[in-house]
């Protein structure tokens, strides 16, 4: 039986609960236009997931509207990334 990293094996039942089942029902090319779009948005003058980093990196990130700004332009680049990472693990696992 496998248990990967991101499986919850339930004694009780006999089965694993894949936690990120979720994410991999979410197709790629879903994942690549919200990253574009809303971590490329507004595209002038500069792009508003740039510039919540720049702040981020230079400490002034600290208004709750600007970490929930950074939170919701980041997220659809993050889980992209997540996804792509679980898909090359799972390749190399066999």
């Amino acid at each position: 039986m496998d248990c990967g990293i991101s499986a919850i094996y339930y004694p009780e039942r006999g089965t694993t609960d894949n936690t990120m089942n979720w994410l991999d029902k979410i197709p790629y090319p879903l994942l690549i236009v919200l990253s574009l779009t809303l971590g490329l948005a507004p595209f002038t003058p500069i792009p508003h997931l740039a510039e919540k980093m720049k702040m981020l990196l230079a400490g002034e990130l600290v208004r709750p509207v600007d970490i929930f700004d950074l939170l919701m332009h980041a997220s659809p680049v993050v889980l992209l990334i997540v996804k792509a990472g679980r898909a090359l693990g799972s390749n190399r696992r066999g």
